[in-house]
């Protein structure tokens, strides 16, 4: 065993929750070893917003500013791997990554997003991120007053409605099946001129991720330049179940308000833990980890 494979800290996921929580953790001089697969979940968006100082820029521009900063401490590391196995040791935790380099560490984080399951639905994954999307806040101000679809039913679509509404005053939603609304909810949904279509989406046809006309099963073609989406999801990473962490109904890491999880040692931060997906966030839960997990060593050590 050499001494660079002993940390105070390593945390899985290299992205914007993991560096905030490596800087907050390189400031007080922990040893951390941030072990990153290059697969953030926003991967194909154009455009990162309503993230102050950073509004408009690119996800990978942001990405790499912060690691590039976050790298100046000269007690984190960077490896760049895919961890595939994580267990429980007398010594705290032990990572094993793809290439078969295994880590040591005290505590454990995990900010390692979650992967969205494409529906089938052809051109939809071209457009994922960039027309096709999941949040007003992300991305609504970018297709205001255009002619918007909703893709979901139910409750979830009520309440992506009630926000849509504000930014534009041609909205569809699509249930894909028979619409599953009350009286009390249709009302509403007439009262703000929103139509439903329960006719089954076939394809987006799209020009470079950019949507041009929504085509459903029936063949009827519907011109619409935004569509948003609630997708089921799975955890990026199996290893925080392996090692016995708990999920939540909805399939995320269950977390307490300081970012631990149900096992000791082990926090989680970033998309993985929360509904709310935005850079600002994941900075913000990445940052209280980090913090969170110097206070628990210091508590030990001191």
């Amino acid at each position: 065993m050499t001494p660079d494979t002993n940390f105070d800290v390593i945390i899985i996921g290299g992205s914007y929750s993991g560096l905030s929580a490596a800087m907050a953790l390189g400031r007080s001089l922990r040893t951390v070893l941030i072990i990153d697969s290059g697969s953030p979940c926003n991967q194909p968006t154009p455009r990162s917003h309503n993230f102050i100082t950073h509004d408009g820029e690119t996800p990978a521009n942001i990405a790499q500013k912060a690691r590039e900063q976050v790298l100046k401490y000269d007690t984190i590391q960077l490896h760049n791997g895919l961890a595939i196995s994580g267990t429980k040791s007398d010594r705290g935790f032990e990572v094993t990554t793809q290439s078969g380099m295994t880590f040591y560490s005290k505590k454990l984080l995990f900010a390692t997003g979650i992967k969205d399951i494409m529906p089938n639905i052809q051109g939809f994954a071209d457009c994922w991120g960039i027309t096709a999307i999941h949040c007003p806040y992300c991305h609504g101000y970018e297709f205001r007053k255009k002619r918007t679809g909703i893709m979901v039913n139910g409750e979830r679509a009520m309440h992506l409605a009630s926000l849509v509404n504000n930014l534009s005053n041609d909205i569809t939603i699509f249930t894909q099946s028979h619409a599953n609304f009350d009286q009390e909810q249709l009302t509403r949904l007439k009262k703000h001129n929103i139509s439903i279509v329960e006719n089954q989406i076939a394809a987006l046809e799209h020009e470079n991720g950019r949507l041009k006309n929504v085509i459903l099963d029936n063949g009827s073609k519907m011109n619409f330049e935004a569509i948003y989406a609630a997708l089921p999801f799975v955890q990026h990473s199996d290893i925080p179940v392996q090692l016995g962490c708990e999920l939540t109904e909805q399939g995320y890491i269950r977390t307490d308000g300081f970012q631990k999880t149900t096992v000791k040692g082990i926090f989680a931060c970033g998309d993985n833990s929360v509904m709310m997906r935005s850079v600002s966030n994941a900075v913000a839960t990445g940052s209280l980890a980090g913090a969170m997990i110097n206070k628990e060593l210091t508590e030990e050590q001191f």
